[in-house]
């Protein structure tokens, strides 16, 4: 069996006298791209902190591409790419001499990292690379802050709320690029539709629990059980509820022909899906 890239065991954070982790487990696949959700508070960002090396836990078993995150060393560190949710910047770089500057690192550690010009070109920077970083908009300033995740060509890429302040071609830019990244990536957003366009897995997490661990359609399917098939034939209306809606479609399409119209599918949104799970972990009557 393959070692997982990501392995989370019995995890537990703890400050003061507060519990914020109650032993969420989960593991992430080489390759795997997984989205962990959840409201305000819920635990992710710590999650994804002790999972960088940057937080220790309390207690629990956590593992990235095979070491223990609290005492890797400088090439484990090379393997693992990072975008937090926001950075104190050099604003007197120019962002093309910054990207160089970081790829200059990974020398030590037999990577190769990505050409500065290529990767400004990948995140969409290319008119502002000999720019100083403190003159880049909003959107800019996230999209410098992909370029530094991923400029080592991360084995294991963290992504937290990556799209905050992207406006909706900048978001879709993004989204194609990770798609044609080689790499296990966990990402925590509040995005629900890029959640469910980008992960092959979602993960929910809930006052420091695990409430939910499937792909989106799996989800939808554990609160909603069937999908709702309507469509016209003739002057009737019809409507069926049933697991299978592809399946049923085309017998109807068999059976009816260009009889029928106004086909409609519907499956519950990922939104729906999540809002209810998190309601039923908060109030389990």
């Amino acid at each position: 069996m393959t070692q997982a890239a990501l392995s989370v065991e019995g995890l537990r954070m703890r400050y003061g006298s507060t519990d914020v982790l109650h032993g969420p487990t989960f593991r992430v696949q080489p390759g795997e791209v997984v989205a962990l959700l959840g409201p305000n508070g819920a635990g992710k960002t710590t999650t994804v902190e002790i999972l960088e090396g940057f937080r220790m836990r309390s207690a629990g078993r956590v593992q990235v591409l095979g070491a223990d995150p609290a005492h890797a060393d400088e090439r484990w560190r090379a393997r693992v790419g990072v975008m937090l949710q926001s950075w104190r910047d050099h604003g007197k770089w120019r962002v093309r001499e910054l990207l160089a500057h970081q790829a200059s690192y990974y020398a030590c550690c037999a990577r190769v990292p990505w050409e500065p010009d290529e990767l400004i070109d990948a995140v969409g920077l290319a008119g502002q690379a000999d720019q100083k970083i403190t003159t880049l908009s909003g959107g800019q300033r996230r999209r410098m802050d992909v370029a530094l995740g991923i400029v080592g060509r991360p084995d294991v890429l963290f992504l937290d709320e990556p799209t905050t302040g992207f406006d909706p071609q900048a978001r879709r830019e993004f989204h194609e690029l990770v798609r044609r990244l080689d790499a296990t990536i966990l990402l925590t957003t509040h995005d629900l539709d890029e959640a469910e366009k980008l992960a092959d897995r979602i993960v929910i997490l809930n006052r420091g629990r695990i409430v939910a661990d499937g792909t989106p359609h799996e989800l939808a399917r554990q609160i909603t059980g069937e999908d709702r098939v309507q469509w016209r034939r003739g002057e009737q209306r019809f409507t069926r509820s049933t697991r299978q809606s592809t399946d049923f479609v085309r017998r109807l399409f068999q059976q009816h022909g260009e009889e029928i119209s106004e086909l409609e599918v519907h499956r519950a949104s990922l939104e729906q899906t999540y809002l209810a799970l998190v309601h039923e972990a908060e109030d389990p009557r």
